[in-house]
């Protein structure tokens, strides 16, 4: 009997075969939240997405990576109803879906956080946490804000996801990039959420800020969201994913456990260690030996020598 492979062909793997040998049982406790299956999107005669294939989980981290251009945002954008696909197949609780607007989304918890956050910064933590949503007290023309249910639950949400604010009534400015995600964060566990999609949440923040959100993220993961991590750094991806799809100008260079690649491999796919090697090869025609040659070729060591030598 020959053995089965799990590589990727032409950026997929044998994970739907995996699953369809799955006990029923298990396969029903497993089922996704939110399921692709060759998604694809066209921009009259531009093509912006391509075959698109993946599962998002309860409890699991679902990373995406690609440099820009690569079609993250166009797949955001599907998932959380910007943009409708215009092929394939997408399904939100076993159901297939096509959204006509965010609010849709919405309303079958999918919940996506941008990088721009959208906060209001001279505005208290409260009132950003209800923003949109603000409970109130009382009928007719005596009803009224209920500031102090709103302070409360804002607080009490907040320390569940790890921070314990003193006064929520502080301006979300004044708190850190790290802390105004998880503000984010958990403003849409509490709204219901059973898909949070965070939008490059650790491009803008430095090295401790970034290890804030992503203890963050494991909290939402814990909390059983299933996560759909956008992201250019794999390094930031790999200690809190359980699933990593790599996107190159809209199409997918592959789809594996975290059991199947390693962040080395993870990292050369990112890298691109075929193209730095043309790269290479380009800069010492140009020029011979410069410091940007040397560094490319330290890169292409890096991003290729590995694998040779395991």
């Amino acid at each position: 009997m020959s053995a089965t492979t799990h590589e990727p062909v032409d950026g997929h793997t044998d994970d739907a075969a995996e699953r369809s040998q799955e006990p029923d049982s298990a396969s029903a406790a497993q089922s996704p939240l939110v399921s692709l299956e060759s998604v694809g999107k066209r921009y009259g005669n531009i093509i912006a997405l391509r075959d698109i294939t993946m599962d998002v989980h309860a409890g699991q981290v679902t990373c995406v990576l690609g440099d820009n251009g690569a079609g993250k945002s166009t797949l955001i954008k599907i998932i959380a109803g910007l943009h409708q696909h215009t092929e394939g197949v997408m399904r939100v609780h076993g159901e297939e879906t096509t959204f006509d607007s965010p609010r849709d989304a919405l309303e079958l918890g999918i919940a996506t956080v941008y990088q721009d956050l959208a906060v209001v910064p001279l505005m208290p933590v409260w009132r950003n946490f209800f923003l949109g949503s603000e409970l109130t007290t009382g009928w007719g023309p005596l009803k009224r804000l209920d500031v102090n249910a709103m302070k409360r639950i804002a607080k009490q949400e907040l320390f569940e996801m790890g921070i314990d604010l003193r006064d929520v009534d502080q301006p979300i400015g004044t708190l850190s990039g790290g802390e105004r995600q998880c503000v984010a964060i958990a403003r849409a566990v509490y709204f219901g959420a059973k898909v949070l999609i965070l939008d490059e949440p650790t491009a803008a923040l430095g090295v401790k800020q970034s290890g804030v959100v992503l203890r963050y993220i494991m909290q939402a993961k814990q909390r059983g969201l299933g996560v759909v991590f956008i992201t250019h750094n794999p390094h930031h991806a790999y200690p809190v994913g359980d699933r990593f799809m790599v996107l190159k100008r809209g199409r997918s260079l592959g789809y594996h456990r975290k059991e199947k690649i390693s962040i080395d491999d993870l990292t050369a796919q990112m890298a691109g260690g075929a193209e730095l090697q043309e790269l290479s090869h380009e800069l010492a025609q140009l020029g011979g030996h410069t410091a940007e040659l040397k560094q490319v070729e330290a890169d292409v060591a890096e991003s290729l020598g590995r694998s040779t030598t395991r």
